[in-house]
């Protein structure tokens, strides 16, 4: 068991909630969290590097000198990769290099993340996160309150909340987002995780049900009898 602090916005500790990662996730597996950190940064990635072949430099493709007689080695095009402002071997063409794992073993890698930083003592709640106007300073206030001052920070809410977006999104290391919208990569990547109770909530309600097992009752008939007439 672990217990996560929820606090207010002035800083004082309200209560403590006994979590078990289990009922998150029932196991923690290491390369299933590499493979889906992995994808999405592969999903990040541009892919518009290009360089220029033989063909597309600027040269001649005469041959630079006779074959023999020279004392030289052999020479044929100034293009040629291995002279100064030749083309480059096996150029490079832009590419995708986008990719998508199975839908279930994303969702699974998110709440694994979440439930291994539940174990490392790593998540705090706050009880709530509104603004009636946006104010960089008074999200500023709270974090400091919260003992979040200064770190790489995921901010979680249960909805998108433009004045709550607004007053975070200049803070450095903070990152907001809606709980819908979190994945292993956005909580594993800060040092710590913030989410508000109702965010906390709403997660906790769809990890359960996820990682309930399914049952399944028994199909086809009853079993014909063995007995003789």
């Amino acid at each position: 068991m672990a217990s996560i602090p929820v606090y207010n916005r002035g800083g004082s500790e309200l209560e403590r909630i006994e979590v078990d990662p289990t009922e998150i996730a029932p196991r923690i597996s290491k390369q299933l969290l590499h493979d889906v950190v992995v994808m999405y940064q592969a999903n990040r990635r541009q892919g518009s590097r290009r360089t220029k072949s033989r063909s597309e430099v600027k040269g001649s493709t005469k041959k630079m000198y006779r074959q023999k007689g020279t004392g030289n080695a052999r020479a044929g095009s100034r293009r040629t990769n291995i002279r100064r402002g030749g083309g480059q071997a096996f150029a490079l063409r832009p590419r995708d290099y986008s990719y998508r794992l199975p839908r279930k073993a994303v969702q699974l890698a998110t709440r694994m993340a979440v439930a291994s930083r539940i174990a490392g003592e790593e998540v705090l709640l706050i009880d709530e996160l509104s603004f009636s106007e946006p104010k960089t300073r008074e999200m500023a206030a709270v974090l400091k309150a919260v003992q979040c001052e200064g770190q790489t920070l995921l901010l979680a809410t249960d909805g998108y909340d433009p004045n709550a977006y607004k007053s975070a999104r200049n803070i450095p290391g903070v990152q907001i987002l809606p709980v819908s919208d979190i994945n292993a990569l956005e909580v594993l990547r800060p040092k710590r995780v913030l989410m508000t109770r109702a965010a906390w909530e709403s997660f906790c309600s769809k990890a359960k049900s996820a990682a309930k097992p399914a049952t399944t009752e028994p199909a086809g008939d009853e079993p014909a009898s063995t007995e003789a007439n």
